[in-house]
């Protein structure tokens, strides 16, 4: 006999309380908020704490000094009028106080502003209530790259800008050929952590940036349908096993203007990544991944020359490697960086000499890094979050350098959001669990204990919504071995006499997490609301998902779909064996990945799903782009039995049940080829499925449109699962 365990239960019965409306599905995280501070954070050198105002209009701040108590340290009004009076020639209406804001030091901080002619970075002192510096670069360019000295590099179009401290305007590169891209931050499709095109030196007279030549990428279409006559938009997707992108880093000279490629060598079909700088300017680190994506070399390049230095380390494997993070060097310490790799199966923390000598493992047990933060006030420590219970929670540590000894510094169990004090005494905690809507308090490092409760948010449903109960489960996947974990909403007004049909909501691929010990369990409006209209339902992180570590994913290696459904019948399994579940009204929902989980289970096990609703569904990992589906199915050239087996396109006559599919008509991520083409299989097969595309969406559908959609996939089920 199997043992499911279940634990955390939340119930939510009001005598008063209403069901969610279908507009409530979208907007109602903003309504039912629970109470918060906005964009608390450390104030620089202090034992006091910054935050917005509930109509983010003010910035205040909470101080130990003061017993905690609320002040004013400027309004919307103050800022406006300090940015008028610093800058004369342009117009400022601003919306709220900046949100994003870096504190420098003890009195100022930066943030970036918007004029109507300029962007800006800004330097505001709270004390003098005064602009004390501003730089700016023209409002039609995009990804801005501020260096140390105030020099501004963005981009215009495929091309790179300058705007120098003085206000000088330096054309870096003038490709009239839109097949080469210049810093752009959408290289090699944003995977392996990419979230920038370009790189200043420490010093701000040099600037490393991506090249890419796209040029021998074929065009792929997508229409806009609001033109008179439609217009197409031709878009750059490198499908898997086809010709990829050309990527190479330059290094630009300020001064000079000259400029050299780094010498990464060939063949030219490979992934550059964890560009870094070192802190003297002397030379960059990069790493160089191979097309196949299972082998890494980490090389330092001289920055003067181009040259290649040498290979500091390494990282093959049967499976793939997959670079995330950057170097971040220790800080006074130029010959010492932290590398974070999952090598040796979970993302940790590693200290290295620029030699490539590893110094000090800094990882902790099956801890995985989320977050790193940053060093502490001497830079002999690091805290980061990380995860424990599973993946269920996020936790703080810190880790110091020397030892290598790791301590956990918050231990309620939930997902922490969490930083610690300039001068390391103090956390400033915020968390949630599944019974905890929100809490943020100051907590004692030394001794763990609650210094100042400054958030205690009640239930935000109470006397409002009829909130269905939420329960976490474990299940153990067909290995025997790994535990799985899942989330279960039962309907409101529950009778464990009757009978209830079940949604299934699933995604299942890497780099994803849907059930967590936060709030809700993670759950989104639509599951409660699903349960709220009399459905059971139901959400399992199989194998391959995030946040359990390298083995627990790479286990869907060259055959994506196999193990994830295999697990989420562990969960069906788990469901039939409880009497109030109908086990003939079973469907499922799942959007990109989800939606390709959703047609697998639809077509492979078809006498168990009645109804599936697939949104952006992957049909084909042949037509997915090379960096993301040639990391987990290689090249359809070398692996035709994987993608033959993975392809729903041959599959369509196994269909059964009612299959709605949804996709935006413009999606550039997961393109519309693969639903239409399985529409045509199943014309083909004889087989009756729907389809409703949303016009002017990409890869998902926002805004007031969701509703529409939301109601579209609640009918659905209602009127083919349900009645």
């Amino acid at each position: 006999m199997k043992k499911y365990i279940l634990s955390f239960l939340l119930v939510g019965s009001f005598a008063v309380a209403q069901n969610f409306t279908i507009d409530e599905t979208v907007f109602g995280p903003r309504k039912y908020a629970p109470t918060s501070l906005n964009a608390q954070q450390w104030r620089k050198d202090s034992q006091s704490i910054t935050y917005l105002s509930t109509d983010y209009s003010t910035l205040s701040e909470k101080s130990a000094g003061n017993n905690w108590e609320a002040t004013t340290l400027a309004t919307k009004s103050d800022f406006e009028s300090a940015l008028k009076s610093k800058i004369t020639s342009d117009e400022f209406a601003l919306r709220m106080f900046p949100y994003a804001i870096e504190w420098k030091s003890n009195n100022t901080f930066e943030t970036e502003v918007a004029g109507k002619k300029n962007n800006y970075k800004v330097i505001y002192d709270v004390v003098s209530k005064q602009i004390t510096s501003a730089v700016s670069y023209s409002n039609e360019g995009s990804e801005a790259k501020f260096a140390s000295n105030n020099n501004i590099a963005w981009l215009e179009g495929n091309n790179i800008r300058i705007t120098s401290a003085e206000g000088k305007i330096i054309e870096v590169t003038s490709d009239e050929n839109k097949g080469i891209i210049n810093g752009s931050s959408n290289t090699h499709r944003q995977e392996f952590g990419i979230d920038r095109g370009m790189w200043w030196n420490e010093a701000g007279t040099q600037l490393a940036y991506y090249r890419k030549d796209e040029s021998m990428v074929g065009n792929y279409p997508l229409t806009n349908w609001n033109e008179r006559e439609a217009v197409n938009k031709d878009i750059k997707y490198p499908m898997a096993g086809m010709t990829s992108e050309n990527v190479t880093l330059v290094v630009y000279d300020v001064a000079s203007g000259n400029k050299l490629t780094i010498k990464t060598g060939e063949p030219v079909e490979q992934f550059l990544t964890m560009v870094s700088w070192d802190p003297t300017g002397n030379h960059i680190y990069i790493g160089i991944l191979n097309r196949e994506q299972n082998h890494l070399k980490f090389n330092k390049y001289d920055a003067k020359t181009g040259a290649f230095v040498k290979t500091l380390f390494e990282e093959k494997a049967t499976t793939w490697v997959e670079p995330q993070h950057a170097l971040t060097f220790v800080p006074n310490n130029p010959k010492q960086f932290i590398y974070q790799t999952d090598f040796n199966g979970y993302n940790q923390m590693y200290l290295y000499s620029t030699d490539g000598k590893l110094l000090k493992n800094l990882g902790f047990k099956d801890v995985i890094v989320s977050n790193m933060l940053g060093f502490d006030a001497k830079n002999t420590k690091i805290n980061y979050i990380g995860t424990s219970n599973n993946g269920l929670d996020r936790q703080l540590f810190q880790v110091d350098l020397k030892s290598g000894k790791t301590i956990q510094l918050t231990t309620v169990a939930g997902m922490h959001n969490a930083s610690v004090s300039s001068d390391g005494t103090m956390i400033l905690d915020q968390f949630s669990n599944l019974t905890t809507p929100n809490e943020i308090a100051i907590v004692n490092i030394k001794n763990k204990k609650l210094n100042k409760s400054l958030v205690k948010s009640e239930n935000p449903f109470t006397e409002k919504i009829d909130l269905p109960k939420i329960e976490f489960v474990t299940l153990t996947s067909p290995d025997g071995t790994t535990p799985l974990n899942g989330r279960i909403i039962y309907p409101t007004n529950f009778d464990a006499t009757k009978k209830y049909p079940v949604m299934v909501y699933v995604y299942g691929g890497s780099h994803a997490q849907l059930v967590s010990n936060r709030w809700l369990g993670g759950a989104g409006y639509f599951d409660l609301y699903m349960a709220q209209q009399g459905y059971v339902v139901f959400t399992l992180d199989n194998r391959g998902s995030d946040a359990r570590g390298k083995k627990f994913c790479e286990v869907t290696h060259r055959n994506l779909g196999v193990n994830e459904m295999e697990d989420q019948m562990k969960g069906i399994e788990f469901l039939k064996s409880k009497s109030f579940v109908d086990a003939d009204k079973i469907g499922v929902f799942g959007w990109s990945y989800g939606g390709f989980m959703t047609t697998s289970l639809m077509t492979k096990h078809n006498e168990t799903f009645k109804v599936g609703v697939a949104g952006g569904p992957v049909m084909d990992w042949k037509y997915y782009e090379i960096m993301y589906g040639e990391r987990y199915m290689d090249m359809p050239q070398e692996n035709p039995e994987g993608y033959e087996k993975s392809s729903l396109l041959n599959k369509a006559n196994d269909l059964k049940g009612r299959l709605l599919i949804i996709h935006g008509a413009q999606d550039p991520v997961v393109v519309q080829q693969h639903s239409m083409n399985f529409v045509e299989a199943c014309i083909k097969a004889g087989k009756q499925v729907d389809y409703f595309l949303y016009p002017n969406h990409e890869h998902n559908v926002g805004g007031k449109d969701r509703i529409h959609m939301y109601a579209k996939i609640a009918d659905y089920f209602d009127i083919h699962l349900k009645k």
